[in-house]
């Protein structure tokens, strides 16, 4: 991992931005952070771009920083300035065009546009989770936080050191992948925007329906992707706070 650049946020967060490989990514430490008191950390999940994505994933990190968590990001395989794969982009032309002519979205389209994702993007979680853990003023435990919700649940299932997360119900899953939800025992709080118009509502309560978890909470509102109301947010770090602190 390679540090980048580094500046200081006004309210004391340390923001680091970093490359591993061909992986860009962000990570915020709290300004109290110590090598001496290393910090638990959360995984920030995103649906890709992150410059676009900066305003919202610096304010959840933020957000995590004053309840003393790391936080960090990192940005999607085909996605920002990372190279596109022409699979991918004539899945998503065909998605968008089923959404535009009101059909139901077929499976197919769904596999050929999430499965190689999650299958690149977990192990490159993985790695950049075992070079976050060697910052000397982070030590765990580790939670994830957001979407896409297919990789959250790949990374439930297979990444050990994840002990709960907080997974956002607003993308497409692949069938295969409820099986892997079968396999999900940590402690889970899923987030569903109930008129989300890129989500398939129906699919993510089965989706939720299907997980493991002996402890898992399904908070759903009214209102679109982006209109997540304040007391959901709390409520979700209320629950990093008991499961991570």
């Amino acid at each position: 991992m390679q540090f980048t650049s580094e500046k200081r946020l006004d309210d004391g967060v340390l923001e680091r931005e970093f490359s591993l490989g061909e992986i860009p990514g962000i990570l915020w430490m709290p300004g109290s952070a110590s090598a001496s008191a290393p910090v638990p950390l959360i995984l920030l999940g995103h649906p890709g771009g992150l410059h676009k994505m900066y305003p919202r994933l610096a304010a959840r990190a933020r957000h995590s920083a004053a309840d003393g968590f790391a936080a960090a990001t990192i940005e999607l395989p085909g996605s920002g300035d990372r190279p596109r794969s022409a699979a991918a982009e004539q899945a998503r032309a065909d998605l968008r065009r089923a959404l535009e002519a009101g059909e139901r979205v077929a499976d197919e389209i769904v596999d050929r546009l999430v499965r190689p994702l999650v299958e690149k993007a977990v192990p490159e979680w993985q790695t950049t989770l075992d070079a976050l853990l060697s910052v000397p003023e982070i030590g765990g435990p580790v939670g994830y936080s957001g979407g896409v919700i297919a990789i959250g649940t790949r990374l439930a299932v297979v990444e050990p050191r994840i002990s709960a997360a907080v997974l956002f119900a607003g993308s497409y899953v692949p069938r295969a992948l409820f099986e892997e939800a079968r396999q999900v025992t940590i402690p889970l709080h899923v987030l569903l925007q109930w008129d989300d118009e890129g989500n398939d509502r129906q699919q993510a309560l089965d989706l939720f329906d299907a997980f493991g978890s002996k402890e898992k909470t399904l908070h759903a509102n009214l209102g679109g992707h982006t209109g997540v109301p304040q007391f959901a947010g709390d409520a979700a770090a209320q629950f990093f706070t008991r499961h991570l602190s």
